[in-house]
């Protein structure tokens, strides 16, 4: 069996990328080589730990150069709506994660795909995950205006073992500035309960701020009763108490108590 020159050309370019593991410009090399092979329209390098915020080692420059809004608001607080996010602390792996393999029923009439998702990453989004230890993931996320094509994610599957391998070679090379650690209650509770508190004068317990959460990722009751290992009636029930502490009507006010609380 020959190798092609496309082969060959990948090979000394997955060698290059080894050479310049330790060097600052190693994720632009990464991703000027996968845009060789895959279209996409942005990218970034995420840590994701439940001890932390996410934290960026690299990302895509915004169209004006400057920091991306959005993508600001999404570390303070909707990372916790992210379907990755949410698949990577559920069942954290190694591996090559499709957004329609990770997103929950519902996820396109969420709030946080209207507001955010289809505003900032437009389509379709891939993520290549490597799992450092029982907690923490390196990920670098694709994001397209367009659905990732059949062949696409064929070829991307096939190259993810040299990609991965890559991720987990650069992590030494990392600085982890740490940060304030988590609340014991989890960073989302403390969010939503706080807010609940000062909008609405409402405490909500462990199980319906769970409950809560999952709503606005896009569960269906099926999906949270699985989750949460309760009843499909149960879940309503929960959703009833909420709606009725907090005086609201929709998903749409729940969204924006957790907005206020992100952005208190």
């Amino acid at each position: 069996m020959s190798l092609t020159l496309q082969d060959i050309a990948w090979h000394r370019s997955v060698g290059q990328l080894i050479e310049a593991l330790p060097k600052p410009n190693f994720w632009t090399l990464l991703v000027r080589l996968l845009e060789q092979y895959v279209a996409f329209d942005s990218w970034v390098v995420l840590l994701f730990s439940s001890e932390q915020r996410p934290l960026v080692f690299a990302e895509c420059p915004g169209n004006d150069g400057g920091p991306d809004t959005l993508f600001q608001d999404y570390l303070k607080g909707l990372y916790l709506l992210d379907p990755f996010y949410i698949a990577s602390r559920e069942q954290a792996q190694t591996g090559f994660f499709r957004l329609a393999e990770v997103a929950p029923e519902y996820f396109e009439q969420t709030e946080y795909y209207q507001r955010y998702f289809r505003l900032n990453v437009v389509a379709d989004e891939i993520q290549l995950n490597c799992q450092l230890d029982g907690d923490r993931t390196l990920c670098l996320s694709l994001g397209s205006t367009q659905r990732f094509s059949a062949e696409q994610i064929a070829l991307l599957s096939l190259i993810q073992p040299w990609v991965i391998a890559l991720l987990r070679q650069r992590m030494p090379f990392e600085e982890v500035v740490p940060t304030a650690p988590m609340p014991a209650s989890g960073v989302w509770r403390t969010q939503l309960e706080t807010s609940a508190l000062q909008l609405k004068g409402a405490q909500l317990t462990a199980r319906e701020l769970d409950v809560a959460r999952l709503m606005l990722s896009g569960c269906s009751s099926k999906e949270i009763a699985r989750k949460l290992d309760i009843s499909a009636e149960t879940v309503k029930v929960h959703k009833k108490h909420i709606y009725s502490k907090l005086g609201i009507k929709s998903q749409s006010e729940l969204f924006s108590i957790f907005l206020q609380a992100q952005n208190a």
